[in-house]
């Protein structure tokens, strides 16, 4: 029986039961911005517990990298959703590439600098060596500028690599809250992490982004992905066994302790579940915020003035969820 019969004998309602499956999920591949870890657990979360399945999603999830372009591999059709960035979506727009933000794990950017235990606050960080990624000259460093007079002779380059950090009482460096600290508790160093967020830094972090095209042509397929993903954050941040596995799966140099460790600092910051998502649902998503993040960007001479912010974001699929709302 070919698939269009099938397709319209299922329409009417004469195929119930076992014969229904026989339609295949839809397929799509979700690529994620770094090795899978705990800021990922949603959506493995939502992989092994079944929410995908249950959408009528067979998903696959692929690791990215510090040398994976993910806007790139998505605009050219080898994924159909990536773990994105409202910075890298903003700078799409700019140059008329069809990126969009459906959604948003995590409320506020995890991006933070992280001190010896000596540094009052970020302020007294002025003057001083700071290791950045070569990436982030054009993300939060400018922001560093313009709030704390910071100066481009301060920067020093960031391999990831923590030795410099360790050998230099007077050395700062970009960090995550559950990443970098780690390490330095591993080495039995004390330090301090100072929020970017908690200071205004205005973008969003671990955004479901997609494209024009998938939103247009398959709408459902991106609100029944949107949704099971979220939920997959929701039941996560509950339970996280499930989604620790399959993380350990694709990267198993990935330490049970540094997944504690991870969780804790989400819960701890109220990544998930805290600002807008609060009241209005995990994975929320504003025109308002946006057009802050746009506002900064322009302020700080980023972006051309003339970018169609509005076009990088699109609410629909987040907005009436509702997901984690008790």
């Amino acid at each position: 029986m070919t698939t269009a019969i099938v397709t319209a004998l299922v329409g009417t309602g004469i195929f119930v039961g076992s014969l229904a499956p026989a339609l295949a999920a839809d397929k799509v591949t979700l690529l994620t911005n770094w090795f899978a870890q705990a800021e990922h657990g949603g959506f493995y979360e939502a992989k092994a517990t079944g929410l995908y399945d249950k959408a009528g999603l067979d998903v696959t999830i692929k690791m990215g990298g510090p040398q994976i372009n993910g806007a790139q591999l998505l605009l050219a059709g080898e994924t159909e959703f990536i773990i994105g960035y409202d910075i890298q979506v903003l700078k799409g727009r700019e140059q008329n590439q069809p990126l969009v933000t459906v959604a948003s794990a995590f409320q506020f950017d995890l991006q933070g600098l992280m001190a010896h235990d000596d540094v009052a606050d970020i302020a007294a960080l002025k003057g001083k060596p700071i290791l950045i990624a070569g990436s982030s000259r054009i993300t939060f460093w400018p922001w560093l500028r313009q709030k704390y007079g910071f100066t481009d002779d301060q920067i020093r380059p960031y391999t990831f690599n923590l030795q410099p950090f360790f050998a230099d009482k007077d050395v700062a460096q970009q960090a995550y809250p559950s990443s970098e600290p780690y390490q330095a508790q591993e080495q039995n160093v004390k330090v301090k992490f100072f929020l970017l967020a908690d200071g205004g830094y205005p973008p969003y972090s671990s955004t479901i982004v997609t494209t024009e095209k998938m939103i247009a042509e398959k709408p459902d397929v991106v609100a029944r992905f949107v949704k099971a993903s979220l939920e997959g954050w929701r039941d996560y941040m509950k339970d996280p066994a499930p989604g620790n596995a399959l993380i350990k799966v694709d990267n198993p140099k990935m330490t049970d302790g540094q997944i504690a460790f991870a969780i804790e600092k989400l819960k701890e910051n109220k990544a998930v579940d805290g600002g807008d998502a609060a009241t209005q649902g995990i994975g929320v998503i504003t025109m308002d915020r946006y057009k802050k993040i746009y506002d900064f960007l322009v302020a700080g001479g980023l972006i051309d003035p003339k970018t169609d912010w509005q076009k990088a974001i699109d609410v629909k699929f987040v907005k009436d969820l509702k997901i984690g709302v008790k």
